[in-house]
């Protein structure tokens, strides 16, 4: 029952007879007829029989749906047919079939009301079934509808849509891709356009790009090529961050950083960049030398460019040696102001960022670029110490290469600018003192300066002994100004700066508050001064003959007298000769009216008197103060050199004029302590005594006599004993006169040279001034003295008085003629001294000298002559009170000159006659100015006649003990 079903569920629903139609071969039992059926329930049954018949059907009936039954039963035949055996089993498959039918039939009766029932259910379940495919067939109908109208059109938009926007996003991928492939061209050029922060920026995005669509297999070498490009672009950068140690461009420059800091390799470019400052230095120095080198050297086969940097320099020629300093430091000066303009630049920056940026998101802003900046600005500044170093030891290299020792002074003091100037630039630079340098130059310095100094004091000699000792005709506003080797004091009286720099600060006076880096920032290079300047400078400070007209005389007797560079003591000349002052004495007015009579130079300029010899002597110290003004650490040593050039010009003077001792023992002071100090020091410590009489190279000079000179010899040329010139009187008045205007022109140069001495050797300074250049004036003394003691016949003088009677017994109205004789000779040296003064001038102190030794050499030979009396009465006395006042009169009359020298000496002596015994006494304590003898004379003449022989034994025993300490 159960597989029927089954089979009802399988085939659908269907009626039982069409269900009992369909069954399969072993459903297929054939249902009893009703009669069949009748039968079968009136046949006595027997259920153990009719199960027994049922278990004894095979097993085999009930295995399988698709079992034959027809089949097994024919195979189950024997080989040998037996009817009857047939038969038998024929009957067997009835009974079985009969009790199968049976049971099968009483099943389906005691069943049939639930089969009734539960077909009835199958029934309406069909119906309904039914029902629902109606339905179904609708929906679906209406679902086909609604498909073709709406639904099948929206999703095809919709899906075409979706297809469209991944087309889109695969068409920007391949573009893309295409742009990416076609960027190396691109980033080539940009690099060409020295674009690096747009070459990096591209590169980085296109990296960036690559890794995004790296899923596709043609980004894979891209990817590497695009690594490679970025490496590339870091080379170029390197080598355009080079190109800014030269010649630094702020455009170029903020490419290049910005570059780096798209990189974020900020601090990796600071250091790159010193490397590259470091390496352009000793590149440029090697090349600026080598091609020197390689220029003097022509065609020598010498491989100077494997050479080492050092002894490059030992092969540079003294021709070259300028040129090439000069265009090394003009290098160098290319690189410090590109490494200048470097820091300027991150300064600003700096600047602007703290500006842009406010106080709270500056202290919120990345700790990476507070580092970054800390880390430039340290780099920059211990950067400029360093790169000045190099600049000094490359600069150090190439001084001490050569020996200096023989070069022109003109062209070592253009070195000496040269080095100055880049020493200014150090301090302004970085601040430095340059010792290196500085040690350099003052060892090769000290070693020309020894060498040219010596060479100088031989040539003053030489000049000394060839020297006329005629007038230099030079203007009467002459000034040591004017001369070339003291220009620079003219252009700036600050000593700290070089001539060039001065020349700068004088032609630009607005820009003298500028640092050299300010000056030069755009153009321009502070090296390039000398050659300009050299060729603008011109001196005219020679008269043409000597004389300059008489317009020019009143104007130029007052700018040269009033200029205020003259010490007020070596100014007192020229006020004399303007106004007649006395230096020392008192005036009337009377003698200040009647000045020209002893200015013997009414026919020309009160120009200055000076030699040829020592105008090379001035222009000597202009060089050496040139010298010191640039290097100071030499400067002991230069105004010591200086203070030889005088001490040597003095001592010729000195030795060619004022030597003379049987004059010197007249015991007038002619010459003072301090005056006899200086000459025994200039002879102990500059003097070569040893020198004189010796051969020339028999020895070697002594360390100690390398520094010594030779004493000078007056050339034969200069006759100092002809009367008629007044013994020499015009060379004496040059030489003596040249020797005060060059210590005037020292007196002038003082506070300069103060200034640059160091303070631990200023006392030598003015030891010098103090007991060297103030003696000059001091020299006309003993000069001057030897003119006045010849001039003059005092012997004849003296044997004249000898012959006066002077024991009279009345007074005289009438002098003698020893007097007579005295004064004429008086009218001839006045003469004498104006024929003089018509080739030299005589400045009124020279007058003044002159006069006031022959009136005090008169009145001496005067107050001797009375000493050598052996007779005199009172009227005698009143004879020699009248000879002496005529004297003065006459001789007021030829001479300005007041008061009269020793009129108090002889007048004094004369009124001595007069004394009693107790006055004598007194007389003799308190006149030590006069002579034993002519003490003695006033004792026996005077007073012998009326006092004892003991009480003038006293008087003589007190001059003998006055006397006595002098010997």
């Amino acid at each position: 029952m159960q597989k029927i079903k089954s089979l009802m569920t399988r085939q659908g629903l269907k009626s039982p007879q069409e269900s009992m139609a369909d069954l399969s071969p072993v459903e297929n039992l054939r249902i009893p007829s009703k009669e069949e059926l009748r039968e079968l329930r009136e046949q006595p049954i027997d259920p153990q029989a009719e199960q027994e018949i049922i278990d004894g059907i095979e097993e085999v009936y009930f295995s399988n749906d698709s079992f034959d039954m027809v089949q097994h039963e024919l195979e189950k035949l024997p080989p040998e047919l037996n009817l009857q055996e047939l038969e038998e089993y024929r009957d067997k498959l009835k009974r079985q079939q009969a009790a199968v039918s049976k049971k099968v039939a009483d099943l389906i009766l005691e069943k049939q009301p639930s089969y009734v029932k539960e077909l009835e259910r199958v029934t309406a379940l069909q119906s309904n079934l039914q029902l629902a495919a109606v339905i179904c067939t609708n929906a679906r109908r209406q679902l086909s509808v609604a498909k073709e109208g709406f639904t099948g059109a929206s999703l095809g938009l919709l899906a075409n849509q979706r297809r469209r926007q991944l087309l889109t996003g695969l068409l920007k991928s391949l573009r893309t891709i295409k742009t990416l492939q076609r960027t190396d061209v691109r980033l080539s050029e940009m690099l060409e356009e020295e674009d690096y922060p747009g070459a990096i920026q591209l590169c980085l995005e296109c990296q960036k790009a690559a890794s995004t669509f790296k899923h596709y297999s043609c980004i894979s070498e891209l990817n590497s090529k695009l690594q490679d490009t970025l490496e590339q672009i870091e080379e170029q950068l390197d080598v355009a961050l080079s190109k800014t140690c030269k010649h630094f461009d702020v455009v170029h420059y903020t490419k290049v950083q910005l570059a780096y800091s798209l990189l974020g390799k900020t601090q990796t470019a600071m250091d790159q960049l010193h490397m590259h400052f470091t390496q352009a230095i000793h590149n440029t120095v090697f090349q600026v030398v080598l091609g020197y080198v390689e220029l003097c050297a022509g065609n020598a086969d010498t491989k100077f460019q494997k050479m080492q940097y050092k002894d490059l320099c030992t092969h540079i020629t003294l021709d070259s040696y300028i040129p090439c300093l000069t265009d090394l430091c003009k290098a160098l000066w290319e690189v410090m102001l590109s490494y200048h303009r470097t820091m300027q630049w991150h300064e600003e920056q700096d600047k602007l960022e703290a500006a842009s940026t406010p106080d709270g998101a500056a202290a919120a802003g990345p700790d990476e670029v507070l580092v970054d900046r800390s880390y430039v600005k340290k780099k920059l500044e211990h950067g400029l110490t360093r790169i000045w170093q190099d600049v000094q030891l490359k600069v150090k290299a190439y001084i001490l290469g050569t020996d200096m020792s023989n070069f022109k002074y003109d062209d070592f003091i253009v070195v000496l600018d040269v080095i100055s100037r880049l020493m200014q630039v150090g301090e302004e630079f970085c601040g430095s003192k340059s010792e290196v340098l500085q040690e350099s130059i003052k060892r090769q310095s000290v070693n020309y300066f020894k060498n040219y100094h010596r060479a100088r004091l031989e040539e003053l000699r030489m000049f000394l002994e060839n020297e006329t000792w005629e007038l230099c005709p030079v203007k009467s506003n002459f000034n040591i100004a004017q001369l070339h080797e003291f220009k620079f004091m003219g252009q700036c009286r600050s000593p700290s700066l070089s001539p060039s720099r001065q020349t700068l600060s004088s032609s630009s006076p607005a820009q003298e508050d500028l640092s050299l880096f300010q000056q030069f920032v755009q153009e321009g290079n502070p090296f390039e001064m000398h050659a300009e300047n050299k060729d603008e400078e011109t001196e005219d400070v020679l008269a043409s003959n000597g004389y300059e007209s008489d317009e020019l005389e009143k104007s130029v007797y007052q700018d040269y007298d009033s200029d205020s560079d003259v010490p007020e003591e070596l100014k007192q000349d020229y006020v004399d000769e303007q106004t007649g002052d006395v230096p020392l004495k008192s005036v009337s007015r009377e003698t200040i009216r009647s000045t020209k009579k002893s200015d013997y130079n009414l026919n020309k300029m009160n120009a200055p008197i000076l030699t040829n010899t020592t105008l090379n002597v001035i222009r000597l110290v202009g060089k050496y103060m040139q010298m010191m003004n640039i290097l100071k650490p030499i400067a002991f040593d230069v105004i010591h050199c200086v203070s030889q050039l005088f001490d040597y010009y003095l001592y010729a003077v000195y030795t060619f004029f004022g030597r003379n001792d049987m004059y010197e023992s007249s015991g007038l002071g002619l010459i003072s302590s301090r005056l006899r100090t200086t000459l025994n020091r200039i002879q102990e410590s500059l003097i070569d005594m040893e020198a004189v009489g010796e051969s020339a190279g028999v020895h070697g000079p002594t360390e100690d006599r390398k520094e010594k000179v030779p004493s000078p010899h007056l050339s034969q040329l200069v006759v100092l004993t002809n009367s008629g010139t007044l013994y020499g009187l015009a060379q004496r008045v040059v030489a003596t006169e040249s020797l005060v205007f060059l210590a005037e022109q020292f007196e002038s140069l003082q506070s300069h040279l103060d200034m640059m001495m160091p303070a631990a050797k200023k006392p030598f300074l003015q030891q010098f001034y103090s007991q060297t250049v103030s003696t000059a004036s001091e020299l006309r003394k003993p000069i001057y003295w030897i003119v006045a003691a010849k001039a003059i016949d005092y012997e004849q003088m003296l044997l004249m008085m000898a012959g006066v009677k002077w024991d009279i017994r009345e007074i005289m109205s009438q002098h003698n003629i020893y007097v007579d004789v005295l004064l004429k000779e008086f009218e001839q040296f006045n003469q004498r001294l104006g024929d003089v003064s018509r080739h030299v001038r005589i400045p009124l102190p020279v007058s003044n000298v002159l006069w006031e030794h022959c009136i005090r050499l008169a009145n001496r030979t005067l107050v001797e002559g009375y000493a050598n009396v052996k007779k005199c009465s009172n009227e005698g006395r009143a004879l020699m009170q009248l000879d002496f006042q005529q004297f003065l009169m006459k001789l007021e009359k030829l001479t300005d000159l007041r008061p009269i020298p020793d009129k108090e000496f002889v007048e004094t002596y004369i009124k001595a006659y007069y004394l009693t015994e107790n006055d004598m006494e007194q007389f003799i304590k308190n006149h030590r100015e006069y002579s034993m003898k002519q003490l003695a004379n006033l004792v026996n003449v005077c007073l012998g006649s009326h006092i004892n022989k003991k009480a003038r034994q006293k008087l003589l025993s007190a001059i003998d003990d006055i006397d006595r300490p002098k010997r």
